[in-house]
C-alpha cells in the first residue's frame, strides 16, 4: 500500500526537493527500506548501524509518535501518513 511520508527541509536534498513523496510498506521499517531503495543515503540519516532508529529523529504516524506505539514495527493502514522530523535543540 501506498502511504504519505513527509521529508523534513534537511532531507529534501536525497528526495529531489520534495517535501512529500509516496512509498509502499506495512509498517514504518518497510517504509524506510522504501524510502532508501528510492532515495539512497537517507536511511543511513533515519537509522543507526543497528538499523535501529537514531535518537535525534522522531518519526510520528498521523501525529502520535512511534516510540509509544510499536516503535519500527508499527503498522500502517490505508491513508495512513508518516512524519519525520529532526529533533530540535537549543537554549541559552
Amino acid at each position: 500500500m501506498a502511504v504519505k511520508v513527509r521529508i523534513p527541509a534537511p532531507l529534501q536534498s536525497l528526495t529531489g526537493g520534495a517535501a512529500e513523496v509516496e512509498v509502499q510498506g506495512r509498517t514504518v521499517r518497510e517504509v524506510i527500506d522504501a524510502l532508501e531503495r528510492n532515495y539512497a543515503g537517507i536511511k543511513a540519516r533515519l537509522c543507526d548501524e543497528n538499523g535501529e532508529l537514531r535518537r535525534f529523529v522522531n518519526v510520528f504516524v498521523n501525529d502520535q509518535d512511534i516510540r509509544f506505539l510499536q516503535g519500527l514495527d508499527t503498522e500502517l493502514g490505508e491513508n495512513d501518513e508518516v512524519s519525520i522530523i529532526p529533533a530540535i535543540a537549543g537554549g541559552n
